[in-house]
């Protein structure tokens, strides 16, 4: 194997340097999304090279980051996302034992030295950081005599170490899973204990651990990790039936509905579209509306309008079906169009400006005369428009000279 002695002219260098940003996030969140791209690009070529890469960047991220506003989570969301994407990177590159060895040590420090903290979850990593049992043994050996001062009876309340989780995460991949169990005996905070339930799994007492995750529920636990972890759990022990019955509509929340729903889609090939999206809705009420690209994308056409009908939906949505599917599913979209005015005339929509108002109409209407209805459903939206009950008539003054509106 050979070195990281490659030099490689790395551009996010020059733009993660302490204090490189100011309090915007937005122009922050675009550069982590550009390194990540920039060491995943190497690594197609060169896992070495880009092993290196992504230790580097881990270690200057958080410093360039201390000046910026990160209450709304996205700056953190960014760069939770590039952890997950480099540590695959680190895990797998074909580096020699010192390399490897000279990495641990550059993120160990940059972890200790973290102070927002915005790469706190790289020690959750850190078994596959380490790459093998033995290197990962050797970590657990050197952090554990702290980690017990930590997590044993007779620790200190508030006591912080901050290599606790890189520790229990050596542990687990070391396999010295009942020294896990026996150092984790009382602890009852989720983040931790939550290996103990792993290596329940890990030694075939699935069923233990399931319970013992289901006992962890608490004000200060994630239902959204319990419920991973335990699905996790049964579909890798091929109890998919149960896994889907007790946590697949729960374990798969994300960023969008569509997500969600192309998440269970994915885990549970055996079930069809349909079946997943009725599940997924009855798990939402009152949120019906808001999984009509999921019909859509499903090709449930019926029943994504039905959704929309029931529930409110975004107008910019229903606008794309209108415009996208009109040379396909001609009465979908149709019917999508005139939804997207309903929506609008009904006040529901984000930052809806008249050139949505404008787009929603266009595409209603071109569908429309395209299959000789022009007339008909100009008069439908003209009614439409002319009920509109909101305060400032949004609407009607967008499209009233164009239906003729009084």
């Amino acid at each position: 194997m050979r070195t990281t002695t490659t030099r490689h002219p790395w551009q996010f260098k020059a733009r993660f340097r302490r204090h490189a940003f100011g309090w915007r996030s937005q122009p922050a969140i675009t550069r982590v999304k550009e390194a990540v791209a920039e060491i995943r690009k190497v690594a197609r070529k060169d896992g070495l090279l880009a092993a290196e890469g992504a230790v580097t960047f881990l270690e200057r991220v958080s410093p360039a980051l201390e000046q910026v506003d990160s209450s709304s989570g996205a700056i953190g969301t960014a760069v939770r996302h590039a952890i997950e994407s480099l540590v695959p990177i680190i895990a797998s590159a074909p580096a020699d034992a010192k390399t490897r060895e000279a990495w641990l040590e550059r993120l160990n420090e940059a972890h200790g030295n973290d102070e927002i903290p915005y790469i706190e979850r790289l020690a959750d990593h850190w078994g596959d950081l380490c790459a093998s049992k033995e290197v990962a043994s050797a970590w657990a050996d050197r952090l554990l005599w702290i980690t017990k001062r930590i997590l044993g009876p007779d620790k200190e309340p508030g006591a912080f170490f901050h290599g606790t989780s890189a520790c229990l995460s050596a542990l687990f991949r070391a396999e010295r899973y009942e020294e896990l169990l026996e150092l984790l005996r009382d602890e009852k905070f989720w983040h931790y204990r939550r290996w103990a339930v792993k290596a329940l799994a890990a030694t075939g007492r699935d069923d233990d651990a399931i319970s013992l995750a289901e006992s962890l529920r608490g004000p200060w636990t994630s239902d959204l990790e319990v419920d991973s972890l335990c699905e996790e759990i049964l579909l890798s022990s091929g109890r998919a039936d149960e896994a889907y019955e007790r946590y697949a509509l729960r374990a798969n929340r994300a960023g969008t509905y569509l997500a969600a729903f192309r998440a269970v889609v994915r885990k549970y090939p055996e079930k069809t579209a349909a079946e997943v999206l009725a599940g997924l809705v009855a798990s939402t009420p009152g949120d019906g509306g808001k999984w009509f690209a999921a019909a859509k994308e499903a090709g449930l056409y019926d029943e994504a309008l039905a959704l929309a009908r029931r529930a409110p939906c975004d107008p910019k949505t229903l606008t794309r079906a209108a415009r996208d599917y009109a040379p396909t599913e001609p009465e979908f979209a149709l019917n999508s169009g005139l939804l997207a005015l309903h929506w609008l005339v009904a006040g529901y929509g984000y930052e809806i400006t008249g050139a949505d108002v404008q787009e929603a109409y266009r595409s209603t209407m071109a569908v429309a005369e395209r299959h000789g209805m022009g007339t008909e459903v100009k008069e439908r939206v003209r009614t439409l428009v002319a009920s509109e009950k909101t305060s400032d008539r949004f609407v009607s003054k967008v499209l009233g000279r164009e239906l003729q509106l009084p």
